[in-house]
Formats: structure tokens, C-alpha cells, sequence
């Protein structure tokens, strides 16, 4: 069963540790996510961008193909379908569609919109038992189309959306989609302190997991971040571990052409990269 990521961002908040946002593409990634999060028993949130939904016949198909998986492999830890980087329209068709988790990125309205958008969804989520992500800032880089320029968000600015009522807020400090450049300067935990001042109890989200060092994570986590976005590093691990198997050969030995074992180096490494992520974030045995 799907639920709601309220309560396990709530407890990791309280215990100093996150919980893993880890994108969806297809059956693969979700049930090497699924099964990853079953062994270490960490609970997972399963990331969904409107345009890896739409790859994937759309948001009903989505959450009827995690909720099926969920029962059939017999998962125990809570599990949260969630909506990433969502227009308003996406979050609406999600909250019907069967996810426990939406996000609405409003960080490139003018705050006043944010405010009000946000505010409509505060109100449906509720009404719903959904959790609810808002954003303020933008997050540098592009994903799936959502680009940013990476500007750092106003304290006071988190404090209005945070105040709404929703779940988690994502807010940027630095941060970036996809590779980190050789000259990125890191995160800024300056910005990152004043607004975990202004927000409180309210768990905080850091988008662009893939290449932040581990040192920079863990300080992240001491100043209120409960949950952390990874895709770009399965992603790269996944072609890795495919361009590897097919340029040894072994998809022309025997049935190594079948999708099966294709796909089957691909999916051990995304399992293994979110095994790393999981021991990094602090989630092992928090289920």
C-alpha cells in the first residue's frame, strides 16, 4: 500500500537522517528501487516527472503498476508514489490518479502565485491524507525539461509557503540537476541555516542528489534536510552497467539479447547505487 511521505519525513527529521527520493523510468527502476528498500528496511519515496509518467502511459498506469508491485513482491516499508517537479495541472491529475505524494514547483512564479497555488493544493492534499511538496528558489540545471538557474531562495519567502501547511519544502541553495560542473562552488549552507530557522519543524528537501560529496550531504541533514532526490546517478549507472554487457559481447552468447538478462546488469546497478545512497542518507533500518 502507498502512503503518504508525511510521517517518514517527519520521524527522519526528528531522528537526523533522509529518506531517499529515487526517480521511477519503468518497471526496472521500480522494482530495483522496491526491492533495494525491502532489504535495508529504509523506507523510499519513488519519484515520477511528468515526462517519465507520460513515457510510461500516463499517471494511472503509474500508480497502478507501483501499487500492483508494492503487493506482489510482498514489500513491508512505507512506500510514497510521489509527483516531481509538478505544474498545478500535473498535481491535480495526480491527487486523482492515485499517488500518496504530489510536489508543486511554483518557484518560477511570482511568489504571490506560488502562495496562492500552493494554497489551493494545501487545502485538496488535506482533505486527502497526501503530502505535499512546495519550492521556492529554483534548482539549477535541467530536468525533464524544468530548467532552472540555480538562485539561492529567500528565507523569508520559504516561511510564507512553509506556513501554508504543506508537508516539505524544497529550497534552493546551490544546488543542480544532472552532473555538477568541475567549478560548482557547493552548497550554501549560509542560506540553508536561515531558512531552517525560519521554517522549524518543517522537514526540508534537496533536489539534485547525484553528485553532492558525502561530507556535504551529511551537513545538509544536520541543518533539516529530511529528504534527498537522486535520478542522474541511476541513470549513469544503469548505461554503464548496459554499454558494458553489450560491448563484451554477451547479449550475442546464447539469449543475451533477451530483455531480460539485457537488462539485468542495469538493474543490479541501480540497486547497488541506492544501496549507497540509502547507508549515506541514514535510512537503513528506519522503516
Amino acid at each position: 500500500m502507498l502512503v503518504s511521505a508525511k510521517e517518514m519525513l517527519t520521524k527522519a527529521k526528528e531522528g537526523h537522517y533522509a529518506v531517499g527520493q529515487f526517480n521511477i523510468n519503468n518497471l526496472e527502476w521500480t522494482k530495483a528501487i522496491l526491492l533495494t528498500a525491502e532489504e535495508l528496511h529504509s523506507p523510499v519515496i519513488l519519484g515520477v516527472s511528468e515526462g517519465a509518467a507520460k513515457y510510461m502511459c500516463g499517471y494511472r498506469t503509474v500508480a497502478a503498476m507501483t501499487s500492483a508491485m508494492v503487493d506482489s513482491l510482498g514489500i513491508t516499508v512505507p512506500v510514497a508514489l510521489h509527483l516531481d517537479h509538478g505544474s498545478y495541472e500535473g498535481a491535480l491529475a495526480c491527487i486523482e490518479a492515485g499517488f500518496s505524494s504530489v510536489m508543486f514547483d511554483g518557484s518560477h512564479y511570482p511568489i504571490a502565485e506560488n502562495i496562492e497555488k500552493t494554497k489551493a493544493l494545501v487545502k485538496l492534499t488535506g482533505e486527502r491524507g497526501l503530502s505535499l511538496e512546495a519550492e521556492v528558489g529554483a534548482i539549477g540545471g535541467e530536468e525533464d525539461g524544468v530548467i532552472g538557474a540555480g538562485e539561492c531562495a529567500d528565507p523569508a519567502e520559504c516561511k510564507m509557503i512553509a506556513d501554508l501547511g504543506v508537508t516539505m519544502l524544497a529550497a534552493g541553495i546551490g544546488n543542480i540537476h544532472g552532473k555538477y560542473p568541475e567549478n560548482w562552488p557547493g552548497l550554501s549552507f549560509e542560506t540553508l541555516e536561515a531558512i531552517s530557522e525560519k521554517v522549524g519543524a518543517m522537514p526540508l528537501v534537496l533536489h539534485g542528489g547525484t553528485g553532492i560529496p558525502g561530507d556535504m550531504i551529511r551537513r545538509a541533514i544536520s541543518l533539516g534536510v529530511s529528504k534527498i532526490n537522486v535520478n542522474t546517478e541511476c541513470q549513469l549507472a544503469f548505461a554503464a552497467a548496459t554499454r558494458a554487457y553489450i560491448e563484451a559481447g554477451k547479449d550475442q552468447i546464447g539469449k543475451g539479447f533477451d530483455p531480460r538478462k539485457l537488462l539485468a546488469p542495469g538493474f543490479e546497478a541501480i540497486r547497488a547505487t541506492v544501496k549507497e545512497k540509502m547507508e549515506l542518507f541514514g535510512s537503513v533500518n528506519r522503516a
